[in-house]
């Protein structure tokens, strides 16, 4: 799917600029959904004036397109990025939600500069130490957030690449830990492994009594 044309994916950041913020920083996190794997959160700060072709909303890119992109964005000298990684262990103790919030807040800690203005994909994010705007889908309308998401996205499809090494047969590298009837199927034939979310339904149901988690 191609962004639409009309849209100017930079307009949040010079409004920003124009009110006089300097360091704006975009948001977004990857992982939500997945019965399996980490949330990770990214925080991207990039130069006034700067245009960063073909850059949309990660979900809406080829994985060749998002590397790509990624690779662009982790060289470029003057693009910060902060990348914070929440486990399975601290989802199922927080919930989801918060783990995304807190992985949000620690992607910020993570950058070499200090931003003074965030944008942040999706609804307002409690607890936020910077002023912010929030934009719901703001991966299709904001460079900065669209750039995050990207991040966010290969940082996370990278690290479940690698897990399916470690536990075999749940077909990881495939779908990233989502509930495809692939994973559903290993789940049942495999059980949980250890980085499992034990407090998602699909799970909980396969756990022992003596394993079902206890949320703080």
């Amino acid at each position: 799917m191609l962004k639409d044309s009309s849209v100017d994916l930079y307009t949040f950041e010079a409004l920003a600029r124009e009110a006089g913020h300097v360091m704006v920083a975009g948001i977004d996190e990857a992982g939500r959904g997945p019965l399996a794997g980490p949330v990770v959160a990214a925080a991207v700060v990039l130069p006034p004036d700067f245009r960063l072709d073909g850059v949309n909303d990660s979900k809406q890119l080829t994985p060749r397109s998002r590397d790509k992109l990624f690779q662009e964005i982790s060289d470029h000298p003057q693009i910060k990025v902060g990348v914070s990684i929440v486990s399975n262990f601290e989802i199922d103790q927080l919930n989801i939600l918060k783990a995304s919030h807190h992985a949000m807040r620690q992607a910020i800690k993570d950058l070499t500069v200090q931003p003074d203005f965030l944008l942040i994909d999706g609804l307002p994010v409690p607890n936020m130490p910077i002023a912010c705007q929030s934009i719901v889908k703001g991966d299709s309308k904001s460079a900065s957030i669209a750039a995050a998401s990207i991040v966010a996205k290969v940082t996370r499809d990278k690290l479940m690449v690698e897990f399916d090494c470690h536990f075999p047969g749940y077909g990881f590298a495939r779908h990233k830990g989502y509930a495809t009837k692939q994973h559903l199927a290993a789940l049942e034939k495999l059980g949980p492994c250890e980085i499992h979310r034990r407090t998602f339904a699909p799970v909980t149901c396969l756990l022992q009594p003596t394993e079902q988690p206890t949320l703080l």
